[in-house]
């Protein structure tokens, strides 16, 4: 699945594409995507000029001047800016046509991703309501994780991974902030010393900022709104390093399932 440094990636590669156009119409061949999109967002849509973009956790929001287009990209949802008359392949299944005679077009084979059109405030859409803070805002440090964690049985993992506590931070991000910072995936979140969720916090930060750097990882489901694949799937530690040398100790890399997920640790640099 996407995560949030491939969001923020192709947030950062169609904005200068988008921000100041129109768009003229929405052309949807699919709409049976994680939630039906209904033909209302089409007339809600059209004729609006796109003013900004930004992303809120995992979700791309377009802002237009009655409200705002709400993007997920699910499990393998990319976006690319091309052409109107580029013929669609059978995953593309929403155009945004714009009145440059180009598209921001989603491609999504697997179908889970989703949009969404919501009226101010935006920021109170059921999607976005209760999200936690944003992982690299200054909202977000060591004290936030451990006031929130002091009622918590759930493994750390899991914890970070929970968009009410922090945003964004999925599978492949919390594996390699908690080998940064030294703390085994499967520790109760609850008995976690507050100078340690200080020390995760900042590798959450720090992680999260090389990998957007970088253009987010590469997976076969992710490349970048250009086609060419991020590259921070190079700096990966732990992650799908199963068996490999831990690069801090060069002991073997162990992998675990912590609430149905793959998790990757060093058994001796984390405990």
């Amino acid at each position: 699945m996407p995560e949030l440094p491939e969001v923020e990636t192709s947030l950062r590669g169609i904005a200068p594409h988008l921000r100041g156009r129109r768009i003229v119409r929405l052309v949807a061949r699919q709409r049976r995507l994680r939630w039906p999109v209904p033909e209302t967002v089409d007339a809600a849509v059209a004729g609006q000029p796109v003013e900004s973009l930004s992303r809120r956790a995992k979700y791309l929001l377009l802002h237009l001047p009655r409200g705002a287009l709400i993007l997920h990209l699910g499990m393998s949802g990319s976006l690319r800016v091309l052409p109107a008359t580029t013929p669609a392949g059978a995953h593309d299944h929403i155009d945004l046509v714009l009145d440059d005679g180009r598209c921001l077009r989603l491609r999504d084979p697997r179908r889970f991703g989703s949009l969404h059109w919501a009226e101010p405030p935006i920021a109170a859409h059921p999607l976005l309501a209760r999200l936690g803070p944003e992982p690299l805002s200054p909202g977000f440090d060591g004290a936030h994780l451990f006031r929130l964690s002091r009622d918590s049985r759930a493994p750390v993992k899991n914890f970070i991974m929970d968009s009410h506590v922090v945003v964004g931070v999925g599978n492949i991000y919390a594996s390699e902030a908690l080998h940064r910072a030294g703390i085994h995936p499967h520790r109760p979140a609850g008995r976690i010393a507050l100078a340690r969720h200080e020390r995760l916090a900042t590798s959450i930060k720090t992680v999260l900022a090389a990998a957007i750097a970088q253009g987010g990882t590469s997976l076969r489901d992710f490349v970048q709104e250009d086609g060419a694949p991020g590259y921070f799937a190079q700096a990966l530690k732990v992650y799908g390093r199963a068996g490999l040398p831990c690069p801090g100790c060069g002991e073997p890399v162990r992998q675990q399932r912590i609430g149905q997920r793959s998790s990757f640790y060093c058994p001796r640099c984390q405990h």
